[in-house]
Order: structure tokens, then C-alpha cells, then sequence
């Protein structure tokens, strides 16, 4: 069961990420700068708090991922779950975030586009 705890902990942390990017790279978009360009900005602009955060919350967890005697292998568990899953879906959302984004904005112009000329 701590296993599961710590995923969900690690989902809210992963979306929290990807919602800041996502806001920045939208605000500037809204103010009328080319999506590619804002959110490459945005994901600029966030990286260093998200790396810092990221590196808090992994390196807080250690212990629990290393932790010994009475009771350690329940928090051997949900320590390396979370460590190992915070390290992968930090590196991967720095990267998939944006191009996601990126992605839906060039979809729903496309099809608003569709749309006008119907």
C-alpha cells in the first residue's frame, strides 16, 4: 500500500510540473507570441525552479529509500518508487511537456481553422 501512496504523491508532483510550463508558455501565447516561441520561453523560464524542486523532493526521499531496521521494507518501497519515478517523469516531462503542448495548440488552430472556412 505504500507503494501506491507514493505514486499518487509522485502524480500530483509530475502534474505540478507540467502545469507550470503549460501556464507560462499559455500566458504568452495569449499575449500573441508564436507558440513554439512561447513555449519554448516557458520551459526555459521553468526549468531551474523545476529542477530545484525536483532535486529537493528526490534527495528528501532518500532516506526512506534507504531506510533500515523494523519496518524498512514498506518504506524501501514506496522510497524507490517515488525516487525513481520523480528522477524519470522530471526528465522526461522537461522534454514531452512543451512538445505536447505545442502539439494541442497546433491542433486546435488547425481545426478552428476548418471550422471558419465551413
Amino acid at each position: 500500500i505504500y507503494v501506491q501512496i507514493g505514486v499518487i504523491m509522485l502524480m500530483g508532483l509530475a502534474a505540478k510540473n507540467a502545469i507550470l510550463i503549460v501556464e507560462f508558455a499559455k500566458a504568452r501565447v495569449d499575449a500573441g507570441m508564436e507558440p513554439v516561441k512561447a513555449t519554448i520561453e516557458a520551459a526555459g523560464l521553468r526549468l531551474r525552479p523545476i529542477i530545484m524542486t525536483s532535486l529537493a523532493f528526490i534527495i528528501g526521499c532518500l532516506p526512506l529509500a534507504m531506510a533500515s531496521g523494523a519496518g524498512s521494507a514498506a518504506r524501501n518501497g514506496m522510497g524507490t518508487a517515488v525516487v525513481g519515478g520523480m528522477f524519470f517523469a522530471t526528465s522526461l516531462g522537461i522534454f514531452l511537456i512543451p512538445v505536447m503542448y505545442c502539439v494541442v495548440v497546433w491542433i486546435t488552430r488547425k481545426f478552428s481553422r476548418k471550422k471558419e472556412t465551413v
